[in-house]
């Protein structure tokens, strides 16, 4: 069973030579030192990078167990002597998706539990979060051996029922991202424009608003020519409502009555939104079957292959992010509670007057106010220990930027990292039986109607929240502080 955990490096080299490279780096420990030379990164970036990765491994290793592909080859390293069956079923297929994303999900259902409460890099239990590299891996590569052992009828449900719900919250959860970061940007735009009058940051604002409506047109345009033939009547369906629904929230983040209830709402958040739901329109057309000779790309083998990898590459990047973010911005969950989150450079915009002063000299500052007193007998000596060690960890160091508090919630980050897992799982494995394998060694990825499906379901409920966020603040007055 153990042969299984190197399949991943024998579908990919570049892949295994990452590996070897991280193994050798010893987790986020050395890559927050390798980030910190160039100013930019601190531990917490380096630990969910580090997560993320392990989340993007377990992906690729999910995907090649559907076929008998990577198994064969590791058969063929044994000169076809030894044979690998899993409790003598074949070890591929459905049920290992559903293995493999069940190990990866319980490792982060326990983290999230152990490191509930944890509120700063003091606590003891942070360092399961930021260290100790080495046995996570260990634990979670044992949990996919022992979900192995386990019989095929659990998963079968598990997949059915639990998987899926996780994946249409993953889903959801996303959606409400996407639009909380639209609203986040044009409003960071309109900040820094009100508060310098810089006309960078207007041309910005501006050029990237009509940049990504022509890219929405643009994508429109060409699903119309490629994909909404005369057999395709779903597909000339969901562009043409995606072309109505984007033009209607248009209209209504510049409609004088939203203006009024919120007057920073505007064309380059509906912009950022139609662009998203654009996109997943079109990848939705793009990757249904060809049953009705709908999509020009299965028929292409070279740009039915260059999809695959973009779409591939784009779904990992948008789980990094949706796990990242999610994480990050409890608020947006409405999950802040009673605990505020440290935040970079906090500490430099909390005090005015001190604020002027260089970090070196508030050091002495502070160090000489303690050792008087200390000398008058109202501080223990230990102080001057406690303010050293302060000192060394400070944030811009990079050594530590989590002691006066997390930047993220821990227990959260690994409940949508558990969300994420169950969204691979589920959209490997839905109607996997129905997939067109035009090749025997790889199984295309989401190529299903009821993949496409979700996508354009997905891109509908992302306006109708877009919208809502739009329309409530007129409806409930009183709630929002406009």
């Amino acid at each position: 069973m153990g042969a299984l955990l190197s399949l991943p490096l024998l579908a990919l080299p570049s892949v295994g030579t990452l590996v070897t490279f991280g193994a050798s780096c010893c987790g986020a420990a050395t890559c927050s030192a390798v980030c910190s030379a160039c100013g930019k990164f601190q531990s917490s970036m380096a630990t969910r990078i580090a997560y993320a990765f392990i989340l993007l491994i377990n992906s690729i290793f999910s995907w090649l167990m559907l076929t008998p592909w990577a198994l064969s080859k590791l058969e063929h390293l044994t000169l076809d002597y030894m044979k690998i069956k899993c409790l003598g079923e074949a070890c591929t297929g459905y049920v290992a998706v559903q293995r493999i994303n069940f190990a990866l999900g319980l490792f982060h259902l326990i983290m999230a539990l152990l490191l509930l409460g944890v509120k700063s890099s003091k606590d003891s239990r942070a360092g399961l979060q930021n260290g100790y590299w080495g046995p996570k891996v260990i634990v979670w590569l044992g949990f996919i051996v022992l979900t192995f052992l386990i019989p095929e009828s659990f998963f079968q449900v598990w997949g059915r029922y639990f998987a899926f719900i996780g994946a249409m919250l993953f889903v959801l959860l996303g959606l409400i991202l996407l639009v909380d970061l639209a609203h986040t940007y044009a409003e960071f735009c309109l900040e820094k424009i009100e508060n310098y009058d810089s006309k960078a940051w207007r041309v910005l604002l501006i050029g990237s608003t009509l940049g990504m409506y022509t890219a929405s047109f643009a994508m429109t345009i060409l699903m119309y020519i490629f994909f909404a033939g005369h057999n395709c009547s779903m597909n000339q369906a969901a562009i043409t409502v995606n072309l109505i629904v984007l033009l209607i929230i248009s209209f209504l983040s510049v409609h004088p009555a939203v203006q009024e209830s919120n007057p920073k709402a505007g064309l380059a958040q509906s912009a950022m939104v139609a662009i998203y739901c654009t996109y997943l329109t079109m990848s939705a057309v793009s990757m249904e079957p060809d049953d009705k000779m709908c999509n020009p790309l299965v028929r292409a083998n070279g740009a039915r292959t260059a999809s695959i990898v973009l779409g591939a590459i784009v779904t990992m990047l948008t789980i990094a992010y949706t796990t990242t973010r999610a994480a990050t911005q409890g608020f947006a969950l409405g999950t802040s509670g009673g605990h505020t989150y440290a935040k970079l450079g906090e500490e430099e915009v909390e005090h005015g007057m001190i604020d002027q002063q260089p970090m070196s000299a508030r050091r002495e500052m502070r160090a000489e106010a303690l050792r008087a007193a200390v000398e008058a007998g109202s501080l223990p000596a230990s102080a001057l220990n406690d303010d050293d060690d302060d000192d060394s960890d400070d944030g811009r160091d990079g050594k530590d930027d989590e002691k006066g508090g997390t930047q993220y919630n821990y227990s959260l980050f690994h409940v949508i990292f558990l969300l994420a897992t169950c969204w691979v799982a589920t959209l490997l494995t839905q109607q996997i039986n129905d997939i067109e394998m035009t090749d025997p060694n790889f199984a295309p990825v989401g190529r299903s109607y009821w993949a496409s499906w979700v996508k354009i379901v997905s891109a509908w409920l992302c306006y109708v929240i877009y919208g809502w966020s739009l329309i409530a603040p007129v409806v409930l007055p009183d709630r929002f502080g406009h």
